[in-house]
């Protein structure tokens, strides 16, 4: 079916344009007022507010291997209903993405049941350089690195290794930064305090600021010595945010750095409130953190807002402070959360359509997507700025079953989702008969 959207708030490239939207099969065909919309279905925007579709550079669906927490089929349902058409997920699943054949079984496996677009990360770890080294960079998004603790055969701390993978790679680097041996170091300090019973608010002080700090300034001077494209994910402190600089236009920057949505909303005062289920990898650190890491994205040290949703169930989530997992689910309430933010006066609608669509599109080159635009994918969402709902488990999508916005009001609500031109989503109901597609890359 086509659709033209009528009287929509565009928010679209530093502006926005009161327009109608012509979808026609997978793309946006035109764009203007007073379209002939022909034979396409018809729906009123007005008052409301059309932005790209959200892409998250981050997430861990966790299929295979580990879907009693989630699967891709209701992570990208999720990440649909929260505005969100394109996703890439990370490698540490079981077993871990670290073989082309197991890259290529996750993409088999989307092709069947995810309803939003995907792309997956090939994995690094101290022993498959020469596996890396054959991903295709044309259709798939990055490497991931993690030099920090991560499942199974994943942390890359051999400095061999490490020179390798930053010399030799023709694709974008990503890493999770933090040094282990700063975090065992901690670890141990607490424990010789508190025995096994350490309190969950010694999360942020274990994994503190120069652990993250020490770790992303060996990334970041590794990639400048081998001018490698390298992005480092989920900075959590505003220390970091010394690393990176403002280039404009972002296309010509080699290094970039991405924040994620619980380190810009939460600060160390919620662990007494919200206890392990705040217990993220980085860890959420102090209040003037948070601001320092939202003032580097309105001024463009920081790239992306993204979540690295990494669901876990709750009775793992309950357990005391060492043995519960890192991580828990974002995908449905990003977009509503940054949305919250517009409504406090703290960003622009534009900036958020910049930091959650254009700037992912650009950094890695991802073909017709991300921006409003005639002839591009038509992956669209509209949001409804005055329509209040609350967060609850019975409106939470993620396979889960919780989130850490229980209880949270928000005042914006995602009311369509179109991805590829198919209202996968609309006022809460969802339309499964087309799924997304595989995303591609102009590299």
């Amino acid at each position: 079916m086509n659709y033209i959207i009528r009287n929509a708030n565009i928010v679209n490239e530093g502006k926005i344009v009161s327009s109608d939207v012509l979808l026609v099969n997978d793309i946006i065909s035109k764009i203007g007022n007073g379209i002939n919309a022909g034979n396409a279905k018809e729906i009123n925007a007005e008052g409301k507010y059309l932005l790209p579709g959200a892409i998250d550079d981050q997430v861990h669906f966790r299929e295979p291997g580990l879907t009693h927490k989630a699967e891709i089929y209701t992570e990208a349902k999720a990440a649909v209903a929260g505005g969100i058409t394109s996703y890439m997920d990370m490698p540490n699943t079981v077993p871990n993405t670290l073989t082309q054949q197991l890259l290529e079984d996750k993409y088999q496996r989307a092709e069947q049941c995810s309803l939003s677009n995907y792309s997956f990360f090939m994995g690094a770890s101290n022993d498959n350089i020469e596996e890396v080294l054959k991903t295709n960079a044309e259709n798939v998004c990055g490497i991931k690195v993690f030099m920090g603790s991560s499942t199974g055969n994943m942390l890359v701390d051999n400095e061999k290794t490490l020179e390798g993978i930053f010399s030799r790679s023709h694709i974008l680097i990503a890493a999770h930064c933090e040094d282990e041996a700063t975090i065992r170091q901690n670890t141990e300090l607490f424990k010789k305090e508190y025995g096994e019973n350490i309190p969950v608010e010694a999360h942020p002080l274990i994994r503190n600021v120069e652990a993250c700090y020490k770790s992303s300034e060996m990334a970041v001077t590794l990639a400048k010595k081998h001018n490698a494209r390298f992005h480092l994910l989920h900075i959590s402190t505003a220390k970091e945010t010394s690393l990176f600089d403002n280039i404009t236009p972002l296309k010509e920057k080699r290094i970039t750095a991405e924040v994620c949505i619980h380190h810009l909303w939460f600060d160390d005062s919620y662990y007494k409130t919200k206890g392990t289920l705040l217990k993220w990898n980085p860890a959420v650190k102090s209040a003037a953190d948070r601001d320092e890491l939202l003032k580097a994205v309105l001024d463009n040290r920081i790239d992306i807002i993204a979540t690295d949703h990494a669901p876990h169930t709750l009775e793992e989530k309950n357990n005391a402070y060492l043995k519960a997992p890192s991580g828990g689910p974002l995908v449905q309430h990003a977009l509503p959360a940054m949305l919250e933010f517009y409504q406090q006066g703290k960003i622009s609608l534009e900036k958020i359509a910049e930091k959650m669509c254009h700037a992912v599109a650009d950094c890695f080159q991802i073909k017709n997507r991300g921006y409003i635009r005639e002839g591009y994918y038509a992956d669209l969402v509209l949001v409804d700025l005055n329509k209040p709902w609350t967060v609850s488990k019975e409106n939470v999508l993620s396979k889960c079953g919780w989130s850490i916005f229980e209880g949270q009001t928000f005042q914006s609500q995602v009311t369509h989702t179109f991805v590829n031109g198919h209202l996968a989503y609309e006022n809460g109901s969802f339309d499964e008969s087309r799924k997304g597609k595989r995303l591609t890359f102009d590299r």
